[in-house]
């Protein structure tokens, strides 16, 4: 049996392997532009292993074909199946170029388009070594050649589009000329000649003012797709340099802040996504190459280099030669020219391109094709969520999570068996808008708009006349303020959970807004680490206390005590996971219910201690935890006056938080997450950017010129 097998990897291996590569190619060219909308493991590991497979690909097949001279003896004298296998050959370099839809895979590829040019040196020496060895008897050597020159290009684009989307690359690409500023030592130089002639001089300074710089951007209101597309990419290039956190002057702020403020919620953030998608691009794939002209002449050459090499492919002598040899070649030219075409096809109705149009005045017609469903997606519009009460009532046994964390997938466990995700709904969408657009009505300077963005929710509870509730938020770190309110919000969504269903007579649902959010907030802590480094500070040790007390808890008091049945569903990876896929199975919904009911009872038993001490001077400071100080909040919040809203006070909060995370956040992880499906906090981020809420913007004023005033 295993010599058989052998037999048959020994007679296919080159074979199987090309195959094998062009089946990658068609993989990462159609399924690589999901990523940008589809945020799951299922779509990302497949992707990430074929982009790291092709060049494996390459490399074993380019050093079989080299040492496959005279393998088959039964052809020898004509040398057709060594010719057949020498024009296989650079289309493996074909392959390396990668589409167009992926050229990075993380943001970090970026920085190694040295280690992809060296690459090029190589493969391409190792395929030109292949056919000049056999370039006296090669009857296939004008096609080969043909084929290399597109390989060639092809890799060269896509280093080209590394090099230019490597961040200190793409910093200096936007850097504009240095800026000396006006001439001070030629003027101190006149103003000491005036005063040693005795001359009453004066120096008069003219600052520049606002009005006189440049006009305002005409805004409209109810923006048409081409509109936002068009919007989109002009502010795209006027912020770009958010990527590697350049710092933009007051004439960029107004005139985002502006153009934002006049929109309506809806087409802000449609306007957000679609320059969001534009920063992926330059990125992550080779639009920045492609979109340009000398990318659309290789695109044309290489297409008929193709054409060319295939019909003289078709006109070669081919009898004799093995079927399978025959349909392997005219599958790889064939694959070789669907790639090329579909990647046009994409470029042609490409945002990028229907901005080229519009710029030189054509008809636009590409955006009255209607997309379906989820293509048409510029993000997942999705937001995970990770809830710390439900993870601490999980009944997950010592055995097991000792186990867990000797394999080193803790992490990845507790994200497929915990983590799930709620539709970013319109409700949603108006609410973080509005709260973000009537805070950046207020900040005409930059010093209100840093109060505000400095924010963690004490703004929010000033102007909602619930002062009481500061020290909830001034006299602790971000890390534990999260951790507080999100206690905080669960306790009180828990108790008001019986009366969910009454109706309310505001079209907001507050509650579940909170609900979301905290949990959403709780995952970037959690989950999303990086995200959150810059304003988290001990958040990870903070988180693991509060669960080291919650579960200690809730052993105390019984609540885990069930039978076995309802220890069964998160006890392992599988259950879990079943129970993930199938809502509608009955002993699913079973479990879920079990589950819910000690998360109940877990809430109730945390609300119901008296609390009246801060449990800091009851245990000192060395353990983290913030359960407690999160169940007197909520009973702080339970307490709040009539006039008060709670659940919009509390749904207000998050939104600050949320804001305060998103722009204290690196831009870089920002980027990062374009090719994850993208983040709420992203968008957010991009939004109080535009709304003039950054701490990029540090340029208050223009140049003063300064005039020498002599007097008479």
């Amino acid at each position: 049996m295993n010599f058989n097998l052998k037999k048959i990897w020994d007679a296919w291996d080159i074979r199987a392997v090309i195959l094998f590569s062009l089946t990658l190619q068609i993989i990462l060219i159609f399924f690589a532009p999901l990523r940008k909308r589809i945020s799951t493991v299922y779509l990302t590991l497949p992707l990430w292993s074929g982009y790291l497979l092709v060049e494996w690909a390459a490399n074993f097949a380019v050093g079989h074909i080299s040492h496959s001279k005279g393998d088959d003896d039964r052809f020898a004298a004509e040398n057709k199946l060594q010719d057949v296998h020498v024009f296989w050959s650079p289309f493996l370099l074909v392959h390396l170029g990668g589409p167009d839809t992926i050229s990075a895979f993380a943001l970090e590829d970026n920085a190694l388009w040295h280690r992809h040019f060296l690459g090029l040196v190589t493969q391409g020496s190792s395929v030109a070594y292949v056919f000049f060895r056999t370039i006296s008897k090669n009857k296939l050597l004008i096609p080969t050649v043909l084929i290399f020159v597109v390989g060639v290009i092809k890799y060269g684009e896509r280093i080209r589009a590394l090099y230019l989307a490597s961040l200190d690359r793409f910093r200096e690409s936007i850097m504009k000329d240095p800026d000396p500023g006006p001439n001070y030592a030629k003027l101190m130089d006149e103003y000491s000649s005036k005063k040693a002639a005795n001359l009453p001089t004066n120096i008069e300074m003219i600052h520049e003012f606002y009005g006189d710089l440049e006009e305002e951007k005409p805004v409209k209101k109810g923006l048409s797709d081409l509109e936002v597309v068009e919007e989109a990419h002009y502010f795209f290039e006027k912020f770009k340099g958010l990527i590697v956190d350049l710092i933009f002057d007051f004439r960029q702020r107004n005139e985002s802040r502006n153009f934002f403020l006049s929109l309506k919620a809806i087409d802000a953030f449609r306007v957000i996504e679609v320059e969001l998608n534009f920063i992926y691009d330059v990125l992550f794939t080779k639009m920045i190459v492609a979109n340009s002209y000398c990318g659309y002449v290789f695109r044309f050459i290489c297409f008929f280099l193709e054409v060319a090499a295939a019909i003289l492919f078709y006109r070669w002598d081919k009898k004799g030669l093995p079927r399978w040899e025959i349909g392997v070649s005219y599958t790889l030219v064939l694959g070789a020219l669907i790639l090329d075409f579909s990647s046009f096809f994409m470029l042609l109705f490409s945002d990028w391109t229907t901005v080229a149009l519009k710029k030189k005045g054509y008809v636009l017609w590409r955006l009255r094709i209607p997309a379906c469903g989820w293509l048409s997606r510029r993000w997942s519009e999705s937001i995970s969520q990770f809830n710390l009460i439900n993870y601490c009532v999980r009944g997950r046994s010592k055995r097991k999570e000792s186990i867990y964390q000797w394999l080193g997938i803790v992490d990845v466990l507790n994200g497929i068996m915990y983590e799930k995700s709620e539709k970013f709904t319109d409700h949603m969408r108006d609410f973080i808008y509005e709260e973000i657009k009537n805070k950046s009505s207020l900040a005409e300077d930059l010093e209100t708009a840093k109060e505000i963005w400095l924010a963690k929710g004490d703004w929010t509870l000033r102007a909602n006349r619930s002062s009481h509730l500061l020290p909830y938020i001034t006299e602790s770190n971000f890390d534990e303020i999260l951790l507080v309110w999100h206690i905080a919000t669960e306790l009180c969504y828990s108790k008001d959970n019986i009366g969910s269903d009454k109706p309310t007579s505001s079209p907001v649902n507050y509650r579940e807004i909170s609900k979301i959010l905290s949990d959403y907030m709780l995952y970037l802590l959690v989950m999303q680490p990086s995200m959150m480094s810059a304003v988290a500070g001990i958040g990870q040790i903070r988180y693991r206390d509060t669960c080291a007390e919650a579960e200690k808890f809730v052993l105390s008091r019984n609540i885990m005590k069930s039978t076995n049945k309802d220890n069964q569903g998160c006890n392992n990876f599988f259950t879990c996971s079943s129970l993930k896929r199938t809502t509608n199975d009955k002993e699913g919904e079973q479990v879920h219910k079990r589950r819910e009911e000690k998360h109940v009872r877990a809430c109730k038993a945390i609300l119901a201690v008296n609390a009246v001490v801060k449990p800091v001077q009851v245990k000192g400071d060395r353990s983290k935890s913030a359960l407690f100080d999160g169940c007197r909040l909520a009973k702080e919040l339970e307490e709040l006056d009539h006039g008060i809203d709670k659940w919009e006070l509390i749904s207000k909060v998050w939104v600050e938080m949320l804001s305060h995370a998103a722009i204290n956040c690196n831009p870089n992880e920002h980027c990062q997450q374009l090719s994850k499906g993208g983040q709420l906090i992203t968008l957010v981020w991009l939004l109080m950017t535009h709304f003039g809420l950054g701490n990029n913007f540090q340029i208050s004023e223009g140049h003063a010129r300064a005039k020498l005033i002599v007097g008479k």
